[in-house]
């Protein structure tokens, strides 16, 4: 068996470095002849991967920061023959916004994985929610290390508890020392020692024992208390000494610099055992109770230490039973009390060393290592052979039910909000008939899944919004504030061609309410002379699906007929001057919403005779394919610069509307010429709003029915304004209606798909293969 251990490693001064260690030779020590060729992919917290001078058990370095490492460590792993790999998690050492890096890793990562939660929140916030949740669901297997991590993991993270399972922190399993030699070895012959280890940092709660020390130095004037450790790094570079220092000050200031002894190192763990062992009494003092995991309390136990602690949770499990005393948070008299009470009283503090080292030799790392070798082996699963050609599936994490409640939320009576601040609707910004065409769409798309009133609800608002910004002229304002006074003169053609768009789809929607198709009829006739106006590209080609929708119901309509011909002729043009044999588009480069222009030539190919216009839309697709899904999974054209062309794609910042206009057109693709390829590639474009993206974390909330504003090199947006959510609910929708025609068509459908490139489709293949079916709700 051959296991990839992703964490941060020695000789890096970090806990978790020490903990994968020890793992790693606790489970080759049960696994002797099965381990060879195990490896470690190190995670450093600089950009010089040369920062630390690693073991030959290093393969592969991933700078923290650097998000192209995490995709490529796991390309490295998934080539390298490993079993499993085993990722220790915690916040701090991973790259991105809560360290959302290392969801890239494990969307990219092809062999299945365990991940061990040094840390899991009680509250936490959105993106670390998100994380955890993400890391849970995928892996085969969750290792925490109490009781109440898997009641935190099931509650508040939704995990199944089949998932969970419980190891607690190894302990090193030294023998134990002669204490008169030690205690003469630190020079406390005479003394009575406190001690507290671990990286130094605020919410450590050290100087509640430093304000405890005068009255107990009064009573035990032999008293020393030792903190050992160094002053953790983050902290170190952010704010320097100054919290070590203020440790010293405070102090001084009461009196008891004399017996307060600071070793800032960071100790081997056999000297560690040595100064436990020696210790009289063993403190951790820690301000929260929100601490799932302590190493250092792990420690203490497993070397017989007395303990006195404040009840953070790992406490409260790991010394019941006596195995230690409590005092309340930064309560330094109550503190005083048990301590003195300890040193007075010998055989109190007798009792809880010998419960603690009983109880300790099942924490010890053999034992340990035990547990995770028969984990590992247990969730060691080998790969099926795959099938040459397989379908996409929906995200393994399954397809979410369809959910409006965010689309609620952001409608009041007047129509849909454009912003949020986070998932609550933004007022102050007021609204777009951008979005209000949007949301129109949207309800008619998913008009199976609305219930009927509600969706009537929804269209009556959509649809006012339209008629009280049209124009005298019967062109639209755009913008509207809260208090409902328009911002614009008039709007921009994209808002133009998506509201031609909405009222199309409605007036070809055959379970429309007529009173709403009278009024979208009259805003469509009213809006019709601006047709001829249109000059940019995606103006033209969000009317040229609404009037192809709306010539679908009105085929003898043919001064509509001609207006598909004219408006197709547009997009025609423009390919043929843009495009050459590298670069087969419209205009010279990539920006927003690109699906929407290949799009609207296919629902123009519906209606007009012209088999050039289909030929153009399927080259343009797949060179839209091949550039924004060369990796398996759909990169979307960033916005940090568009893609221009002999210039380089930019990856961020990924918008949702972007992979709502690609599944789109994927679909109409597979309509249109019923090849599989383009239902697949549907799907792994939708799979982006679930977690398969450059980021590897979803974009869709299933907390709010929301989806984040889109996707940076930190992670999402966690704004869920209209634009986006609108986008994923369109593309879910969108899904949704093709998969159930194709499970309505049944194995009809699979003798009527056949697999040839795009350009060389003849027209007697497009009238056998065509079947006409249409998506329009």
């Amino acid at each position: 068996m051959k296991i990839a251990y992703l964490s941060s490693y020695q000789p890096r001064k970090c806990g978790l470095a020490t903990f994968n260690d020890n793992l790693i030779k606790a489970v080759n020590f049960h696994i002797p002849f099965e381990h060879y060729g195990s490896f470690v992919v190190a995670l450093n917290d600089s950009d010089n991967r040369s920062q630390y001078h690693y073991s030959d058990d290093v393969r592969y370095v991933i700078r923290q920061e650097n998000n192209a490492d995490y995709e490529d460590a796991a390309e490295f792993i998934n080539q390298s023959g490993a079993d499993l790999c085993c990722i220790q998690h915690e916040f701090g050492i991973y790259g991105g916004e809560s360290g959302m890096y290392l969801l890239a890793f494990t969307r990219s990562l092809k062999i299945p994985f365990v991940v061990i939660f040094h840390t899991v929140l009680e509250s936490p916030d959105a993106a670390k929610h998100m994380i955890v949740k993400m890391l849970a669901q995928q892996a085969a297997r969750v290792i925490v290390m109490s009781k109440k991590a898997v009641q935190l993991l099931k509650e508040v993270y939704a995990i199944a508890p089949s998932k969970l399972q419980v190891i607690p922190h190894g302990v090193p399993d030294f023998p134990r020392p002669n204490r008169t030699q030690l205690r003469k070895k630190f020079q406390l012959q005479g003394k009575r020692m406190l001690l507290t280890f671990g990286l130094i940092s605020p919410n450590k709660g050290l100087e509640t024992v430093i304000r405890a020390l005068p009255d107990l130095c009064r009573l035990h004037p032999n008293l020393v208390y030792l903190i050992l450790g160094k002053t953790h790094p983050h902290i170190e570079r952010q704010h320097g000494l100054a919290y070590l220092t203020g440790l010293r000050q405070l102090a001084q200031q009461l009196g008891v610099d004399q017996h307060v002894r600071f070793i800032s190192d960071f100790v081997s763990e056999k000297e560690l055992h040595e100064y436990l062992t020696a210790c009289d009494l063993y403190i951790t003092p820690y301000l929260h109770k929100e601490q799932i995991t302590s190493g250092t309390l792990s420690y203490a136990v497993g070397a017989g230490a007395a303990v006195v602690s404040t009840p953070y949770w790992h406490a409260q499990e790991l010394l019941e039973g006596g195995r230690g005393r409590f005092f309340e948070f930064n309560n330094d008299k109550q503190l005083h009390q048990i301590i003195d009470e300890l040193l007075t009283r010998p055989q109190a503090r007798h009792a809880l060393q010998a419960n603690a080292h009983h109880y300790g030799l099942s924490l010890r790392w053999p034992v340990v290592g035990g547990a995770y070798a028969e984990l590992f082996r247990a969730c060691r699963v080998k790969p099926a052979l795959q099938p040459e050609e397989q379908d996409v599936i929906v995200h393994t994490l399954g397809f979410p039910k369809f959910n409006t409640a965010h689309l609620i939320r952001l409608t009041d009576d007047t129509g849909i909000f454009q912003h949020c601040r986070y998932g609550i609707p933004n007022r102050k910004e007021g609204y777009c008939l951008d979005d209000n065409a949007r949301a129109l769409m949207t309800v008619l798309t998913a008009i199976k899944g609305i219930e009927k009133r509600e969706a009537d609800r929804l269209m009556a608002i959509y649809l006012a919004y339209m008629q009280y910004m049209q124009l005298p002229d019967g062109n639209f304002h755009n913008f509207l504030s809260y208090s409902r006074q328009y911002l614009d003169a008039a709007g921009s053609e994209d808002a133009f061609g998506r509201t031609i768009w909405a009222l199309g789809q409605l007036l070809s929607c055959t379970g429309a309410n007529p009173a709403f198709k009278a009024l979208a009829y009259e805003l469509f006739s009213n809006a019709t002379p601006h047709f001829q106006q249109l000059t940019h590209l995606r103006g033209i080609a969000n009317t040229l699906i609404g009037i192809s929708y709306y010539a679908f119901v009105h085929p003898d309509d043919l001064r509509m007929v001609d207006e598909i011909r004219r408006l197709a002729d547009l997009l025609k043009s423009a390919y043929y001057s843009a495009s050459s044999e590298d670069w087969r588009w419209f205009e010279d480069k990539l920006t927003y919403d690109n699906g929407i222009i290949p799009l609207a030539l296919l629902y123009a190919y519906e209606i007009v005779s012209d088999d050039e216009l289909e030929y153009i839309a399927l080259d343009a697709t797949g060179f839209l394919r091949d550039t924004t899904m060369a990796n398996g999974y759909l990169t979307p054209v960033g916005n940090q610069g568009w893609y221009n062309k002999g210039g380089h794609l930019p990856a961020y910042d990924q918008q949702a509307i972007d992979t709502a206009a690609t599944v789109l057109l994927f679909a109409k693709a597979y309509q249109t010429t019923r090849q599989i390829s383009y239902r697949n590639d549907m799907i792994t474009a939708f799979n982006w709003f679930l977690g398969t993206n450059s980021v590897g974390a979803p974009l869709y909330d299933p907390e709010t029915g929301g989806c984040y504003d889109g996707l940076s090199t930190a992670g999402p947006n966690l704004n869920q304004g209209a634009e986006s959510t609108l986008a994923y609910l369109m593309a879910h929708a969108t899904v949704a209606n093709v998969l159930q025609v194709q499970e309505a068509e049944g194995s009809v459908f699979a003798d009527a798909v056949v697999k040839l490139d795009n350009r060389e489709f003849s027209s007697h293949l497009r009238s056998t293969v065509r079947k006409g079916v249409r998506f329009t709700g």
